[in-house]
């Protein structure tokens, strides 16, 4: 989302409308005060200079923000006879972005999300592309519940008790795989008993 709160920072100390400041220092007597029309000029060379500079910034800023994670690292997960190719969110920055902007994902791939300690999480699918199912996950690798979400929407979906792990797939992998509440996955993110 674009944040005008930038743009008055960059312009802010380049603003020259303060008519006080401006007439204070044309009235100055001395041979070196600078005259109106350099000042003009100075002002509108600022300002172009700035917005120029903010016009550059502006689009890598929004192209950066609507673009997938594609360089996460990945950890093997064991569904029973299924193997998943897990991107891993682990920072909040990270966490936040998940699979939205994703057009396109291989069935056998997914996203984990790995949070510092066991609570409800809540998931939304604000800018996501796809149809996703999520599986909240205990410390055990035992699936706590999985919702479908539709794409686009923001509606909360939540765990039904307090997890660290939210393994997204593809709308139905889990229902496709007869995988449901209680089924134990396997890998290294999870406690042996």
């Amino acid at each position: 989302m674009y944040d005008d709160r930038l743009q008055h920072e960059l312009l802010w100390p380049l603003s020259c409308t303060s008519r006080h400041r401006f007439q204070k220092m044309s009235k100055q007597h001395s041979p070196h005060a600078p005259t109106r029309t350099r000042l003009k000029t100075l002002c509108i060379q600022l300002l172009s200079a700035s917005f120029a500079l903010f016009s550059l910034l502006t689009p890598s800023l929004l192209w950066a923000q609507e673009s997938p994670q594609l360089d996460l690292q990945r950890v093997k997960i064991q569904a029973g006879f299924f193997q998943i190719d897990a991107q891993v969110a682990l920072s909040p920055e990270q966490r936040s972005v998940g699979l939205m902007f994703r057009k396109d994902m291989p069935q056998h791939e997914g996203m984990i999300f790995v949070f510092e300690q066991a609570a409800q999480q809540c998931f939304w699918m604000k800018n996501t592309l796809l149809p996703l199912s999520a599986a909240f996950v205990a410390d055990d690798g035992s699936i706590v519940n999985i919702v479908d979400m539709k794409p686009q929407t923001l509606d909360s979906h939540c765990s039904a008790k307090p997890v660290r792990f939210v393994l997204e797939m593809h709308q139905g992998w889990f229902s496709k795989k007869n995988i449901q509440a209680g089924f134990k996955l396997g890998g290294v993110l999870f406690k042996s008993p």
